[in-house]
């Protein structure tokens, strides 16, 4: 779960970290109060959106007025800030102001939950300011890691390494220590999986100060987290992806057209193969799990129909948990409930098989069936392609 950057500030000056101060807007005329409210000669004015990369797309603008400020509230609030990382863009509905630091230099700091050695690892750069993979492919050398031992934690000699690596002053050495091990703290107590300081700056006045900051955290953990879960944005969100989720299903959306219905993550990645091989692209990634009733199966469909993409959907099904009769019914309950439009393409397998396509045959329902999935990703491709070719001559 990704948080706002003002919400990451909060959380890391909980911690003790210096951050500038700043208040949040829902309209120009509150972004320009903050600014007043705020007071100073100059304001950084920034779009909030769950994505990086907002200065390169105009999502962070550096104002000297009043009017200025409420000129660039005005002009992303209600709609969509488009970066690198999400090129749909996301929406704009509150903005952040905050004072301006007079900045000596730009540091990175970051932790990530490294996959491979299972442990969290310290990133930390002389260059801020930039996208650290960018930094890493032009000059490795210039990024300093550091895996850390759960057992041990992130002891103060190693933040003290760190500090001098990133070529700290030794009157920034402590301190720089004290504020890397206290971002490590928010990291592990609150179940994070990335937390990144870009900028952390090193003011005029030798401070250190976090001038932007992003924070995600385990959604598997966010129970034992409720002041994190409340945090949670969901206008930042894949409509289909929260739909989903909050009917127990794992759903990942696509860019394709053939809606997938699949029990299990390993048969839904080999269904996408499958349909790519068969020249058709996957709608999205759909994992019913296992003991799916004949309810869940009609939540699947609903989920899937979220997206006006989809030409076809394409259930496959391997039970063992599962039962094929239970899937049955739950596909003719879509048609009866839903009033299903785009073809269907079944196949299943295992349990009660026998039973869940008797109860698909007596339905009379237009349901295509296969016997094996390279059949099922064929019909459903030809059947995506005879529905969006169907689609584009009615609206010519």
């Amino acid at each position: 779960m990704d948080i706002h950057e003002y919400q990451a500030k909060e959380i890391l000056s909980s911690f003790g970290i210096a951050v500038p101060r700043g208040g949040l807007a829902y309209s120009p005329e509150q972004a320009s109060y903050r600014s007043t409210e705020l007071g100073g000669a100059s304001w950084a004015v920034k779009a909030q959106v769950h994505s990086g990369g907002r200065g390169k797309a105009g999502g962070v603008r550096l104002c000297r007025t009043d009017r200025e400020v409420a000129d660039a509230a005005a002009s992303w609030l209600g709609r969509r800030l488009v970066t690198e990382q999400v090129p749909k863009g996301k929406p704009v509905y509150r903005v952040y102001v905050e004072e301006t630091v007079d900045i000596d230099r730009e540091l990175y700091f970051g932790i990530v939950l490294d996959r491979t050695s299972e442990r969290a690892t310290i990133i930390a750069s002389a260059e801020g300011g930039v996208e650290i993979e960018e930094l890493a492919a032009r000059a490795p050398e210039a990024v300093v890691r550091r895996v850390i031992d759960p057992a041990t934690g992130f002891l103060a000699f190693q933040a003290r390494e760190i500090a001098f690596a990133i070529g700290l002053g030794p009157a920034l050495v402590a301190p720089a220590a004290t504020l890397f091990r206290a971002a490590y703290r928010a990291f592990r107590d609150l179940d994070a999986t990335m937390l990144e300081i870009n900028p952390l700056v090193q003011t005029r006045d030798e401070r250190l100060v976090a001038l932007d900051a992003k924070m995600s955290f385990d959604d598997n953990a966010t129970f034992r987290h409720p002041e994190i879960a409340e945090l949670r944005d969901r206008s930042q969100e894949d409509a289909r992806e929260s739909y989903a989720a909050d009917n127990g299903l794992s759903y990942v959306g696509l860019d394709g057209n053939i809606g997938c219905i699949i029990n299990g993550a390993g048969l839904a990645m080999a269904t996408m193969d499958m349909i790519k091989v068969a020249g058709g692209e996957p709608a999205n990634f759909l994992d019913i799990g296992g003991g799916a009733s004949p309810e869940r199966v009609l939540k699947a469909f609903q989920s899937v129909l979220q997206d006006e993409n989809v030409r076809v959907v394409l259930i496959n099904i391997f039970a063992g948990i599962n039962r094929c009769d239970w899937i049955a019914q739950g596909i003719v309950s879509a048609f009866t409930e839903l009033e299903l439009s785009v073809p269907v393409v079944v196949r299943l397998s295992g349990t009660n098989v026998e039973e869940g396509t008797r109860i698909l045959s007596e339905s009379s329902l237009p349901i295509t069936t296969a016997r094996t999935l390279a059949e099922a990703a064929e019909f459903a491709t030809a059947a995506a392609a005879e529905a969006t070719h169907a689609h584009e001559e009615a609206l010519a």
